[in-house]
């Protein structure tokens, strides 16, 4: 049977088994997704492994994104661009890279009704998360991107990196002025629980407000976003369960359905 896995450390708390055994019951997929935990210097030996057991693919999540990136022969432009990837597809010898996690979050603001194209965006944060969704926002063309972080010189690695006018850096403070149809927050700031170094003068009833991050509970910038009176508030299971769908269909060429897994996992929340 074709074997798949998700590596990560931690990796207890990953939904990916559910969503991806979901994905084959619906496609009447024969394959084996399971979450593995590897050793912070086992990673190369983890893949190679899995190769050897009729490893077809793997999802890659934290803190091996890196890894799995200087491991592959070949890479997807989006994930050149990212320097990290979440998605990996063996084929004769081969292992190919790719990141979906910006197919993922296009998809999940599509189908809660937001455009992108014209609009002015800013992401805040300048690390893998933030770098994993650029060039999909891109794709989109957006009036405006704006990347804000606390160091700049991080967010202006990223902006130097596309030769597009559309797409600028700026400090968290710097956006105090300055007015966006959307934020999408790329910090760890919604799993800590902290709040985001954003005024509330940034942040208008008018604007959408997404989380990458999920849980039982709205994230601190959500809970930011809802005391201003923003009424279109997202958090990121929806874009959990689209990255999972764009690599199920990377490895098996079948499109799944989204929406009822993401009823089921939202139940499992609640």
């Amino acid at each position: 049977m074709d074997q798949y896995r998700v590596f990560g450390n931690p990796i207890a708390q990953s939904k990916s088994p559910f969503i991806h055994q979901q994905f084959a019951l619906q496609s009447k997929q024969t394959m084996n997704y399971q979450s593995q935990w590897v050793a912070l210097d086992q990673f190369d030996n983890a893949v190679k492994e899995l190769i050897g057991n009729n490893g077809k693919g793997a999802n890659v999540t934290a803190p091996f994104k890196e890894q799995a990136f200087a491991l592959c022969h070949e890479l997807s432009e989006r994930a050149k661009l990212a320097g990290a990837v979440n998605t990996l597809i063996f084929s004769n010898g081969i292992i190919y890279g790719d990141t979906t996690d910006g197919v993922g979050l296009v998809s999940d603001l599509l189908k809660h009704q937001v455009q992108l194209r014209d609009s002015k965006v800013l992401l805040l944060g300048a690390g893998g998360a933030a770098k994993g969704v650029v060039q999909s926002i891109l794709e989109q063309s957006p009036q405006s991107l704006t990347i804000a972080n606390r160091t700049l010189s991080k967010a202006q690695a990223i902006t130097s990196q596309y030769p597009n006018e559309a797409i600028d850096a700026v400090t968290f403070a710097e956006t105090h002025n300055l007015a966006f149809d959307i934020i999408i927050n790329a910090t760890s700031a919604g799993l800590s629980g902290d709040s985001l170094p954003i005024s509330d003068h940034t942040i208008k009833s008018s604007t959408v407000c997404y989380d990458m991050v999920y849980g039982k509970e709205p994230t601190a910038f959500l809970k930011q976003a809802k005391q201003l009176g923003v009424e279109h508030i997202i958090d990121g299971l929806g874009m959990l369960v689209g990255q999972a769908a764009a690599s199920f269909h990377l490895w098996r060429a079948v499109s799944p359905a989204v929406e009822p897994v993401l009823v089921s996992l939202r139940a499992q929340l609640k």
